[in-house]
């Protein structure tokens, strides 16, 4: 049976994600960041995070020769920043504020939380890979407000 992928995206566009903003830095030094709502606690023990990148990114060359990445949620007045790095050729946080933990990884100082990882394994996972990181430092603010939501293609607000 032919699957309709548009028919299949709007499927899953029915559950509602998260919007974290994965950050690195190049090779040339330069903080960068992307967009990413496919992101998931993997285990406590040791603790471990996964994301996957789509193959076609303009950033995947980055990811795959980075050590250490972090992942920061997103709070829901992050639409902005969400939308900027959700583009191709934007990858540079020029303008953006941020700091470094650990890994020297650009960290969104107000996200509602913060992992920040080694880079443990990549898999291959159809037109995507997979990300597994081994949490170094991570935060979660109590100040931190609620979470940028993605649903139906949109930005939603929780309740």
């Amino acid at each position: 049976m032919k699957i309709d992928t548009r028919a299949l995206r709007n499927a899953f566009g029915n559950f509602v994600t998260g919007v974290t903003l994965v950050t690195t830095v190049g090779e040339d030094g330069k903080a960068i960041a992307m967009t990413a709502n496919s992101f998931s606690s993997v285990s406590l023990d040791p603790p471990m995070v996964l994301w996957c990148i789509d193959k076609g990114s303009d950033r995947l060359g980055i990811f795959e020769s980075a050590e250490h990445f972090a992942v920061n949620v997103l709070a829901a007045n992050h639409q902005e920043l969400s939308g900027r790095f959700a583009k191709k050729g934007q990858p540079y946080m020029d303008g953006v504020e941020y700091t470094m933990w650990e890994t020297g990884s650009p960290i969104i100082t107000d996200a509602v939380a913060i992992f920040d990882c080694d880079k443990v394994a990549a898999h291959d996972a159809g037109d995507h890979i997979i990300y597994v990181g081994k949490v170094r430092k991570f935060g979660a603010p109590d100040t931190a407000g609620k979470p940028l939501a993605f649903h139906r293609g949109a930005y939603c607000a929780l309740a």
